[in-house]
C-alpha cells in the first residue's frame, strides 16, 4: 500500500507540474522575431504597450507622483536616473529666462494660487506629446498605410499617416501636434510638429513652447520589447535640442478600463465620508 500511495503521489505532482507549466506558457505566448508585415508591408506590432517604469511627477529625476508621495511620508529619497540621455549631464538645457519659469512653477505647484500653477493633465486637459507615452499604457493599431495610438485616459488618440504628405500651415496648433511617420526596418519614425504648446511634461513645471518640433523614433528591439525616444527642438526655450528614452514592455493580457477626469475627483474614502456625513456636516 506504501508503494501504492507514492506512485499516486507521483502522478499528482507531475500533473500539477505539467498544469502550472501550460497556465506559465498562456501567460507569455510566444511570439515570432522579427515581426510578420501587415498586409500593406509595415511591421506588425500592433497590442498594447507599457512604459517599464512609467510616472510624470519629473523627468529629471525620473519620478513618478506615487513615489514623490513615498518620499514625503518616508524621508527617503529616489535615486532614480533622469529620463533625460542627452545632454549627458541628464538635465534639460532651458535658456536662463526658461529655467527660472521653471523653477517658480515647481516652487507654486503644491500652493497655486493660479491656474497656470496647476498641471494642466491634473486640470483634465491632454497631456500632449511625448508625455503621454511614459505614462499610461497605450495600444497600436496599423490599418493600411498609417499607424494608430489609442489612449484609455483623456480618450485620446494619433492618427500617423504613412504617405509623406505635408504638415499643415504652421498656424494650426493642436494639443497632440501633426504626426507624419515612416519605417526604418523595425523603427517607426514619427515626425511632429504643429503642437499647441499648452501641455507640460511633468507635474513640476517641465515645458515647451508652440515652436517645438519633436522627432520620436519606436525603436522596437524585441517581440516584446520597445524603445521610445523623443528628440525636442525648440530655440525659444531651450539652448539646444534634447533627448528623452523611455523603455516600454508588450502587455498582452492587458485590458482597457474606461477612464473619466473631472474637476473635483474625490478620493472613495473621502467620498464615503460625506455620503456617511450627518445632515449640516457635508
Amino acid at each position: 500500500m506504501r508503494h501504492v500511495a507514492m506512485a499516486l503521489a507521483m502522478m499528482v505532482l507531475a500533473s500539477l507540474s505539467v498544469s502550472v507549466s501550460g497556465q506559465g506558457e498562456n501567460r507569455q505566448p510566444a511570439r515570432p522575431w522579427p515581426p510578420a508585415k501587415t498586409v500593406d508591408g509595415q511591421p506588425n506590432v500592433e497590442g498594447a504597450w507599457r512604459p517599464v517604469s512609467g510616472g510624470t511627477h519629473s523627468l529629471d529625476p525620473a519620478l513618478s507622483s506615487a513615489q514623490e508621495f513615498d518620499q514625503r511620508i518616508s524621508g527617503v529619497t529616489k535615486r532614480n536616473p533622469s529620463f533625460v540621455v542627452d545632454p549627458a549631464d541628464g538635465h534639460i538645457p532651458y535658456q536662463p529666462w526658461a529655467a527660472a519659469l521653471r523653477k517658480n512653477l515647481e516652487a507654486a505647484y503644491e500652493n497655486p494660487t493660479r491656474p497656470e500653477h496647476v498641471d494642466t493633465q491634473t486640470r483634465c486637459l491632454v497631456p500632449g506629446i511625448p508625455r503621454l507615452y511614459y505614462f499610461p499604457t497605450f495600444r497600436i493599431i496599423q490599418p493600411p498605410g498609417s499607424v494608430v495610438f489609442v489612449w484609455d485616459e483623456y480618450h485620446t488618440y494619433r492618427v500617423i499617416p504613412l504617405d509623406n504628405r505635408p504638415h499643415p500651415a504652421p498656424d494650426v496648433k493642436l494639443w497632440m501636434g501633426d504626426g507624419r511617420g515612416h519605417w526604418e526596418g523595425n523603427t517607426l519614425v514619427v515626425d511632429t510638429t504643429n503642437l499647441n504648446g499648452k501641455s507640460r511634461l511633468d507635474v513640476v513645471g517641465d515645458f515647451y513652447s508652440d515652436n517645438v518640433h519633436i522627432v520620436e523614433r519606436f525603436v522596437f528591439v524585441d517581440a516584446n520589447t520597445l524603445t521610445y525616444e523623443a528628440t525636442i527642438t525648440d530655440p525659444k526655450v531651450f539652448t539646444r535640442p534634447w533627448t528623452l528614452r523611455i523603455p516600454e514592455r508588450r502587455m498582452p493580457d492587458d485590458e482597457f478600463w474606461e477612464f473619466a477626469c473631472h474637476e473635483g475627483n474625490l478620493d472613495p474614502a473621502d467620498l464615503a465620508d460625506q455620503i456617511n456625513a450627518k445632515p449640516g456636516q457635508k
